[in-house]
């Protein structure tokens, strides 16, 4: 089964290097790589053109989501994974997630890999927070001894969806270019397509470097918050919470998903929610 893996990335070649070269080392099978290279000056074009990846080009940052949408153009597989720039995957990441979707009776399902790295990680485990001090060993080593469940997932990249969802949703919604807050609203419209399997995929671990690309001068962040509240009547906290019952803790997966089931502090959390949405759409 072929996977086409979708990568945004941004004048961080030395970060992308390394994660295609994890790619190479730890998969299995042999899937589909489309790279949206924004700007590309540091040397990220030639190399990617060097080396015949599948790629779309900007001269400027675009952001994550229009990025993530024109890599899509160039995909051919039927199972799409969004990945960062700068993470890692652990050995046979593959084979863990090709046995989940082979689970899957329909398409209608979102898998995610198991974030770990220094802090910020679902799993903050300590493997080294740059290139130069990243102990590989020791990070595959963990990957083999942890026994964390498959999770509830409401954690982001990477994950996997089919090309029938992503049709569907029309990909990114680009109104969050640079990408702050592109993640739950992706899952808001997935959920508004009946998508009740949000899982995590607990021997899919990626270490990750801390969002490097997306933490740093080099990218001014939207209000992604402020953009999914007046969009959907409620932050990405509540969605998390109440809808895709998980947050940044590891909560074990207990199945499918089912409607949010009212109680006093959803209530009140919600009419919170509203008057925030008030304030912001009429400036009080």
């Amino acid at each position: 089964m072929k996977i086409s893996i979708l990568i945004p990335t941004f004048n961080n070649l030395s970060y992308l290097k390394f994660f295609l070269n994890s790619l190479k080392k730890n998969s299995l099978f042999e899937h589909e790589i489309v790279i949206h290279v924004n700007d590309g000056s540091d040397g990220t074009l030639e190399y990617i053109t060097k080396n015949n990846f599948k790629f779309t080009h900007s001269n400027e940052n675009i952001g994550l989501c229009s990025s993530m949408n024109n890599a899509y153009k160039l995909s051919t597989s039927d199972f799409l994974l969004y990945a960062h720039d700068d993470m890692y995957f652990c050995k046979n990441w593959d084979k863990y997630l090709i046995d989940e979707i082979n689970k899957q009776k329909n398409n209608f399902y979102y898998l995610s890999g198991t974030n770990v790295s220094t802090r910020f990680g679902l799993i903050n485990y300590n493997c080294g927070d740059t290139l130069e001090n990243f102990d590989e060993n020791k990070f595959l080593k963990f990957c083999i001894d942890d026994d964390t469940p498959d999770l509830q997932s409401s954690h982001w990249a990477p994950h996997l969806i089919h090309r029938e969802l992503w049709d569907k949703i029309g990909g990114f919604s680009e109104e969050f270019n640079p990408g702050d807050g592109s993640d739950p609203d992706f899952c808001m419209k997935l959920w508004l397509e009946n998508v009740r399997i949000f899982k995590g995929i607990s021997k899919f671990k990626v270490y990750h470097f801390n969002s490097l690309t997306t933490r740093n001068n080099k990218v001014k962040l939207n209000d992604g918050t402020k953009i999914f509240l007046l969009k959907y009547g409620f932050n990405p906290k509540f969605f998390r919470k109440y809808y895709l019952k998980g947050n940044n803790s590891i909560i074990p997966y207990k199945g499918m998903l089912d409607e949010p089931k009212y109680n006093i502090s959803m209530f009140i959390a919600l009419v919170i929610n509203k008057l925030k949405f008030l304030f912001y759409k009429f400036k009080f």
